[in-house]
C-alpha cells in the first residue's frame, strides 16, 4: 500500500470516529465548559472541525502565513452547523489527499506567523501532527466533556464503557 493510500484510509477512519463523538453534543450544551479556562463544548468541537479543515491547506498550499490579529476561529452556532462544516471539511480533505502524490508527501511545508517561519517539515509529517494527532488529542478531550455531561461516549478503537462489543 502506498503511503498516500494509508494516510487517506487513516483520515477517513479518524473522521468517521470523530463525527460519532461530535454528533452526540446536545444543542443545549454548546456553551457548557468544564472549567473557566477550558474551551466551551462548541469551542472544542469547532476547533476539532478546524483541525480537519487544515488537511486541504496542507495538501494544496506550500505554507500558511498566520496572522493572529486577523484570525477568527470558527465557532459553530448549532450542532447542525458544526456537523455540516465538519462534513464539508472532511470532503475537502479527502479530495486534497486524493490529489496528492507520493512525491508531494516529502515536499516541505511551512508554518509562518506574520511572515516569520516557525517550522518547515515534510507535508506528510505536518498532516500527521496538525490534523491526525491533533484531532485525536482533542477528540479525547471531547470524550471527557461527553462523560461529564452524562452522555454515552462512543468507542474510538473498540467499544467504550458505554457500549458492549456487539453494540458498535
Amino acid at each position: 500500500m502506498k503511503t498516500i493510500d494509508s494516510l487517506l484510509k487513516e483520515f477517513e477512519h479518524e473522521a468517521q470516529t470523530t463525527r460519532k463523538h461530535l454528533e452526540r453534543l446536545p444543542e443545549g450544551k454548546l456553551a457548557w465548559q468544564p472549567h473557566q479556562k477550558s474551551f466551551t463544548a462548541a469551542g472544542l468541537a469547532s476547533h476539532i472541525t478546524e483541525c480537519v479543515g487544515w488537511t486541504e491547506v496542507i495538501f494544496n498550499e506550500n505554507e500558511i502565513n498566520f496572522d493572529p490579529s486577523t484570525y477568527k476561529p470558527y465557532v459553530a452556532t448549532s450542532v447542525a452547523d458544526l456537523l455540516k462544516t465538519f462534513d464539508d471539511n472532511v470532503a475537502k480533505g479527502k479530495q486534497a489527499l486524493a490529489g496528492a502524490t507520493e512525491e508531494s508527501l516529502e515536499q516541505p511545508w511551512s508554518l509562518k506567523i506574520m511572515g516569520r517561519v516557525q517550522f518547515e517539515k515534510p507535508r506528510a509529517e505536518v498532516f500527521r501532527d496538525f490534523t491526525l494527532s491533533h484531532v485525536i488529542h482533542h477528540r479525547g478531550q471531547f470524550s471527557v466533556y461527553l462523560r461529564l455531561l452524562e452522555i454515552a461516549v462512543p468507542g474510538s478503537y473498540g467499544p467504550s464503557a458505554d457500549e458492549s462489543a456487539g453494540d458498535k
